[in-house]
């Protein structure tokens, strides 16, 4: 009997810690619950909004990063195969109606008494200068290679007559963009007929490696940055700009993601998969809610909101800065899922869902148990080695 009431002193003794332990929310969980979150709220005097999603929030929030190129970067034409500038080579040959040339051999290296005369790679210099012997320097930079044909046969006619010349271009230090990245080859290209647009050029270097739908494309030029999504690039042609000599292309994966936490299916940080993410394709993302531990009235959206989109949300006039909202989704409810799909996720979210209220119970039941069976383990060592001590 003593053995008995012992035995029974210590189980109730086992349940006063368990509900002390429940009371105190010491059970190990994943996360804050839905009244602890609440608790947190401007309206209870802590630092947060929480707002409830529905279709005017979602319009509200729905801001996806506009890329695209300013009008300058629009605005300029492409450039012609025939523009001269610094830094371009050109090729020169020049045929003479006489029988003791001035540019005979020995002047170019190709020709002879009576026959062409060729001087190749001839650099414009960084003044956009070339020379020519007997036709002295020329300003080539700015002109085509018509415009230098004719100054040259100008020039010439007066110390031979009727001299033929054919001016050629050959793409050079002046003319060419570099590429990195994640292009199927990185390098220098230059600017010729059939790449003078940025789309051309990425071809040119063998198209991008990243998947298309999060590739973003960035141009430096000189102190001006322009950026836009790769896919833009096909869907409105107006934006497929006009290459400049000078020119260095980017093209990288989009570097937003959200974060994952509670009861879903990956606790992470991940990335965007494409230009617009909405809440439900993000809980998809990570594997979907748990099914036997997740509350689907409780999903969060943690954010740092700008305060004229907060405003609108709040229906304020007031808020300045940054304002931490937390939005709430409620998937039971009959168009919950609509909402789901139609809010829109964004940089630097934290997906939070909260765990169903059964779990924390079962939690306690399974302590409860657990450490009353190794009671019941204990105590029954206990008493038989208390037999065997008395026996003996």
């Amino acid at each position: 009997m003593k053995h008995s009431t012992t035995r029974w002193a210590r189980i109730v003794a086992l349940l006063a810690a368990v509900s002390i332990v429940a009371s105190c929310g010491l059970l190990p969980r994943l996360g804050p619950n839905k009244r602890e979150i609440y608790a947190g709220s401007v309206q209870r005097e802590g630092d947060a909004f929480i707002v409830s999603i529905n279709d005017r929030v979602t319009r509200t929030t729905a801001v996806v990063p506009a890329l695209g190129f300013s009008e300058e970067f629009k605005n300029a034409g492409s450039l012609g195969s025939d523009t001269i500038r610094a830094g371009d080579t050109l090729g020169l040959t020049v045929w003479e109606n006489v029988d003791d040339p001035l540019l005979g051999a020995g002047a170019g290296t190709a020709g002879g008494s009576g026959g062409p005369a060729t001087l190749e790679e001839v650099q414009v210099d960084g003044s956009g200068f070339i020379f020519i012997p007997y036709a002295g320097r020329i300003k080539a930079a700015g002109n085509t290679p018509e415009g230098i044909r004719q100054i040259i046969t100008a020039k010439l006619e007066d110390q031979t007559p009727d001299p033929q010349v054919q001016v050629r271009r050959i793409a050079g230090d002046g003319s060419t963009v570099s590429l990195i990245g994640s292009v199927g080859g990185q390098g220098v290209y230059a600017i010729e007929r059939p790449t003078r647009t940025l789309t051309a050029m990425l071809a040119r270097a063998g198209g991008i490696t990243i998947v298309p739908e999060i590739a973003q494309v960035t141009v430096l030029r000189g102190d001006q940055t322009g950026k836009i999504w790769f896919q833009d690039l096909y869907k409105h042609p107006e934006v497929d700009i006009a290459l400049r000599g000078g020119d260095r292309i980017l093209v990288e994966e989009d570097t937003r993601a959200f974060t994952a936490l509670g009861a879903t299916g990956s606790q992470a940080r991940i990335t965007f998969e494409s230009q617009s993410l909405s809440a439900v394709e993000a809980i998809a993302q990570v594997g979907g809610l748990l099914s036997i531990g997740a509350d689907p009235t409780g999903v969060f959206v943690f954010r740092n909101e700008p305060a004229e989109i907060a405003n609108q949300v709040l229906g304020r006039t007031d808020l300045q800065g940054a304002q931490r909202m937390v939005y709430v989704l409620n998937l039971t409810e009959p168009n919950g899922l609509f909402m789901a799909r139609d809010f829109v996720i964004r940089d630097q979210d934290t997906l939070y869902v909260t765990e169903a209220p059964f779990t924390q119970w079962n939690k306690l039941i399974a302590a409860f148990t657990g450490s009353l069976g190794a009671v019941g383990t204990l105590t029954s060592t206990t008493d038989g080695l208390l037999g065997l001590a008395s026996g003996g």
